[in-house]
């Protein structure tokens, strides 16, 4: 019998054939098929965890529990099929063909589960722009570090007021000068005495008071300043702590660091923080028609996806690599670069083109030779449909397969890649930005559509968002002009103007700013 298999202990009344007794250490690999706009849909997934027993049960149980399906009902019918070893026929696939599906639904469900798992690293604070803080973080000092001074001034000590009046004014002698920055002041404080101050300046002890320089009057020598009347305590005194105490709390866990929170790091003295890894990727551009050559003939296409997700890196939280562009007969050259994905730092591998149903498509084709865990292929959207996900299986590698048109590749990337990343940095699910249409468009009910739009907001602060004409997947001209991508989701065919709706940045993630 083959390795991968393996007989389980039973008992004799609960299992009726020698199929029972043949666990599959492989995944149990789920085909789902199901009808949307009358045209037959297949999805790929698999079950990581299996026992034996029932597995159309399993599947039935797996679909309902995932939200899959919200209706037992909705399974028009189970089919189990598989490999035949030895003597033995090993039913180690399923065919579930649906009576109604949202697919987009099934691929966010198989990248949340098929996480991979980033390790944490600590880098200098000031070094920490757009990386995920990996613990809580904590003030290391009191800020301010000690009382000082609001305003430019003179300090006094307000005792010395209390018996003062307009018709008597009393002169305050000038002992010396602070400004910002200065050891502290050490000279022997008297009755009646003053210090000219400047902004940030520590206060001495035995002032507690500012008087702001534009309220002094001074005596007609210049040695002296006038106070004719009571001045209330801690006038214009920042006090020590008063804005952060130590060991109080900065930022949460799973915060993206942003340049104001670099400026507080380096503020309350902490000089170092713990954050995760970036995300390395390998890209790989596909097909005999791409070139990296700026004068190109017209049957060739220049490598603008290489370069439009490279130019992201910053904003999107990994690091990026592009390896070289893969011809259509280089089937074997993609293998080995899966081999040694499996064996480097890279973290996931991205392809752009060859995933579709063509003649010259072949990434799905050699991603299902190698073990996986987690698989998909194609998805109820526009653009993007022919879009391939899989996780390798006992590894924390992942592999994407984008379509080679620009807007869909840009769009698969925005909408499947960048949550899978935020996911796998320990970050919440994007929140949209909700806006008002200004515009109707119409698209087929059971498709999500990704559609490029213009932000803008009215001068009483309503958030409107206009969907712009060239939604064509082949049209840049739009694409230069959006500044947002709208997300009208499955389940509706006509938008109306005035309705609400979902858009997300195309170039940061609404983390940044949700």
């Amino acid at each position: 019998m083959n390795s991968k298999y393996k007989v389980l202990k039973y008992s004799s009344n609960k299992f009726e054939n020698i199929d029972d007794l043949i666990s599959i250490e492989e995944p149990l690999e789920i085909s789902l098929k199901f009808k949307e706009s009358s045209k037959w849909i297949n999805q790929s997934l698999s079950i990581t965890m299996r026992t034996p027993g029932d597995d159309e049960d399993l599947v039935r149980g797996f679909l309902y529990n995932e939200q899959i399906i919200k209706n037992i009902d909705d399974i028009d019918s189970i089919e189990s099929y598989g490999d035949k070893v030895g003597q033995y026929n090993i039913q180690n696939k399923i065919l579930a063909t649906l009576n109604n599906s949202e697919n987009v639904n099934i691929s966010k469900i198989i990248l949340k589960k098929a996480k991979i798992k980033i390790k944490d690293e600590t880098i200098k604070s000031i070094n920490s722009l757009n990386r995920v803080v990996s613990t809580n973080i904590y003030s290391k000092i009191n800020y301010p570090a000690g009382d000082n001074a609001a305003f430019d001034g003179y300090a006094i000590n307000s005792k010395d007021t209390n018996r003062l009046k307009k018709k008597f004014p009393k002169k305050f002698k000038i002992i010396g000068s602070i400004a910002a920055g200065m050891k502290p002041f050490k000279k022997k404080i008297t009755k009646f005495d003053t210090a000219e101050i400047m902004t940030g300046g520590i206060i001495p002890k035995g002032f507690d008071t500012i008087i702001p320089i534009e309220q002094i009057i001074f005596a007609p020598n210049k040695k002296y300043i006038l106070i004719n009347q009571k001045l209330k305590k801690f006038s214009h005194v920042r006090f020590a702590g008063s804005d952060y105490k130590k060991r109080e709390f900065v930022i949460k866990k799973n915060t993206i660091v942003q340049p104001n929170h670099i400026l507080a790091f380096k503020s309350l003295g902490i000089k170092q923080i713990k954050v995760k890894k970036k995300i390395n990727i390998l890209f790989l551009s596909t097909g005999n028609e791409i070139s990296d050559k700026d004068n190109i003939p017209n049957w060739m296409v220049r490598n603008s996806n290489t370069h439009y997700i490279k130019n992201l890196n910053q904003n999107f939280l990994f690091n990026f690599k592009s390896g070289s562009i893969l011809r259509d007969n280089h089937q074997n050259i993609f293998k080995q670069k899966i081999n040694k994905l499996i064996k480097s730092k890279d973290d996931i591998i991205i392809t752009s083109g060859a995933v579709s149903a063509g003649k010259f498509d072949f990434i799905p084709d050699v991603v299902k030779k190698f073990k996986l865990s987690s698989y998909f292929k194609s998805a109820a959207i526009r653009p993007g449909k022919p879009i391939m996900f899989a996780k390798i299986k006992g590894k924390e590698k992942a592999i994407f397969g984008l379509p080679g048109n620009p807007i869909s590749s840009a769009a698969c990337f925005r909408f499947f890649v960048i949550p899978y990343i935020l996911n796998a940095l320990g970050l919440s699910e994007e929140k949209s930005i909700k806006a008002i249409l200004t515009n109707g468009f119409n698209k087929k009910k059971n498709f999500t559509r990704f559609v490029k739009s213009q932000l803008s907001t009215t001068k009483n602060g309503k958030i409107n968002v206009e969907i712009l004409k060239g939604q064509e997947s082949f049209r840049i001209k739009s694409f230069v002009k959006s500044n947002i991508w709208v997300l009208l989701p499955a389940g509706k065919a006509k938008f109306k103007k005035g309705d609400i709706v979902d858009c997300f940045f195309p170039n940061l993630s609404n983390q940044n700013l949700v």
